[in-house]
């Protein structure tokens, strides 16, 4: 799938499951700037409920999430310090 959003960085959470991509997701977001976008990828379906709960809980914004061949990728931009 082609993509105009262009991720700072990426995080490949693939094959791990439920809490650590969210746990993996916070750490990476932790060492980012205010304004840059993170890439999550991950073969765990439940990351498509789970990173955007945990986003609206800690002030940052999914802009794109989407599954192809199994494989769940989310655009997060980092809102908060």
């Amino acid at each position: 799938m082609d993509q105009d959003i262009q991720a700072n960085q990426t995080l490949d959470t693939k094959g791990l499951l439920c809490p650590m991509p969210v746990i993996k997701t916070q750490n990476q977001i932790q060492n980012m700037e205010v304004g840059e976008i993170l890439l999550v990828e991950a073969t765990d379906p439940g990351v498509l409920h789970d990173i955007p709960a945990w986003c609206r809980i800690n002030g940052h914004k999914v802009l794109l999430q989407y599954q192809e061949d199994k494989v769940c990728y989310l655009f997060i931009e980092v809102l908060e310090d």
